[in-house]
C-alpha cells in the first residue's frame, strides 16, 4: 500500500469512526508560549539580535498537545499529568477547555513549577527559548494519584497515549501502573519514548522514537546515514536491537524525510516519505504523529493506514507556526 490507495473515502470512514474514540493522554504537560516580533538591528550592547515585540500566544504543549491533537479530530480525551499551583496551570486549564479536553486528571503538585516554554519568533524564525520548569521525579505518592485517576476515567477509553517530556512526570512505576491497566482490558498503548529515563519499554503497543532516540535506545552510534533507510545498516541494526529487547507490537520511527514502520515477527518494514509541501515549525509535530496514529488505529486503520494517516497529519502541521494541529478538513484535503 502506498499514499495512494487510501483513498479520500477511506480517510472520511476512518475520521468518522474516530470522532466516536475516547483516549487518555497522561505525561508531562506544558505551556507553549511565543513571543512574536520583528528584527531591524543587532543590539549595541552585544552581538545578539533586538526583537521588537508585537504580539504573544499561548498554546497547550507536551501530553497537552497530543491531546488537542486528539480532539481537533473530534475525539473525546482525558489528559493526565503534574502542574504546579501557579499561573501557567491555570492557563493550561483554560486552554485545554477550549479545546475540549478534560483537565480533570491534572494533579497540583506542592513544589512543582509548571513547565513554560518561552520561544521568541522573528521572521519566521526562532531566535531563542527559555524554559521554566521543574524536572524532579514524581514520587510514589504523586504516581498512585495519577493512576487512581486514570483507573476511574478508564473504562470505555480505546487508548492511552504517553508522553514523555523529560520533565519528572512519567517513571517505571507510572508505566508499569499503566500496563497493568491496559492489558486485561485489551487497550492500545503508545508512547513517545526518552531513552535518558532508561525505563523498562517491553510489550508496548507502539514507541514512536525518531531517528535520534532510537539509537540511543540501541546503544549504538549514529555515525553512518543512507538515502534510503533501508540500506542504512546502523539504522537497521538499531530497530532490530529496539525491537529485540523491547518487543513492541509496532515500531514506528521518525526521520526527516520519511517515517519507517516495523511490525513484529520478521515483516516487511515500511518507508513512507514525507508529504509536507511546505516546513516552517517542527514543533510539536511528534506529538502529531502519535496522537494521529493512535487516532487512526482505535478507528480501526491498519497499521500501514494509521502510519500513513499520520503522516499526511504531520505533514500539514509543519507547515504551520507554533504548536499546532490538523483539522479533518485539513486531512481531506491533503490526500487530494
Amino acid at each position: 500500500m502506498n499514499n495512494a490507495t487510501l483513498t479520500t473515502s477511506r480517510v472520511k470512514s476512518l475520521l468518522r469512526a474516530a470522532a466516536k474514540s475516547r483516549l487518555l493522554v497522561v505525561g508531562d504537560v506544558m505551556l507553549d508560549h511565543f513571543l512574536w516580533g520583528r528584527v531591524k538591528r543587532i543590539s549595541p550592547e552585544a552581538p545578539v539580535p533586538v526583537v521588537e515585540f508585537e504580539t504573544e500566544s499561548f498554546m497547550p504543549g507536551g501530553a497537552a498537545n497530543v491531546a488537542r491533537n486528539l480532539t481537533a479530530l473530534n475525539a473525546g480525551v482525558e489528559v493526565f499529568g503534574l502542574v504546579g499551583k501557579d499561573d501557567s496551570a491555570k492557563q493550561i486549564r483554560e486552554l485545554l477547555k477550549q479545546d475540549g479536553v478534560g483537565s480533570g486528571g491534572l494533579m497540583t503538585e506542592t513544589g512543582r513549577m509548571t513547565t513554560r516554554k518561552s520561544r521568541v519568533i522573528a521572521h519566521q524564525q526562532q531566535v531563542v527559548r527559555i524554559d521554566r520548569e521543574t524536572k524532579s521525579t514524581a514520587g510514589s505518592r504523586a504516581t498512585r494519584r495519577l493512576l487512581t485517576a486514570v483507573e476511574k476515567e478508564i473504562e470505555g477509553a480505546r487508548a492511552i497515549i504517553v508522553g514523555d517530556y523529560s520533565k519528572g512526570v512519567i517513571t517505571q512505576e507510572l508505566l508499569a501502573g499503566l500496563q497493568e491497566l491496559c492489558r486485561p482490558r485489551g487497550i492500545w498503548l503508545s508512547l513517545d519514548p526518552k531513552p535518558a529515563h532508561h525505563l523498562d519499554l517491553a510489550e508496548l503497543s507502539l514507541i514512536t522514537p525518531n531517528r535520534s532516540e532510537l539509537f540511543e535506545l540501541a546503544g549504538f552510534t549514529d555515525d553512518t546515514r543512507h538515502a534510503n533507510p533501508l540500506r542504512d545498516k546502523n539504522l537497521m541494526a538499531a530497530v532490530k536491537v529496539v525491537q529485540t529487547q523491547y518487543q513492541p507490537a509496532l515500531l514506528l520511527v521518525t526521520l526527516s524525510e520519511q517515517v519507517m514502520l516495523f511490525g513484529q515477527h520478521g515483516t516487511k518494514p515500511v518507508v513512507i516519505p514525507t508529504v509536507a509541501q511546505e516546513v516552517y515549525d517542527v514543533s510539536g509535530a511528534g506529538d502529531t504523529v502519535i496522537a494521529s496514529f493512535t487516532l487512526a488505529i482505535t478507528a480501526g486503520a491498519s497499521p500501514l493506514e494509521a502510519a500513513i494517516f499520520s503522516n499526511h497529519a504531520a505533514g500539514v502541521v509543519v507547515g504551520k507556526m507554533g504548536t499546532a494541529t490538523v483539522t479533518p478538513r485539513e486531512l481531506v484535503r491533503s490526500f487530494t
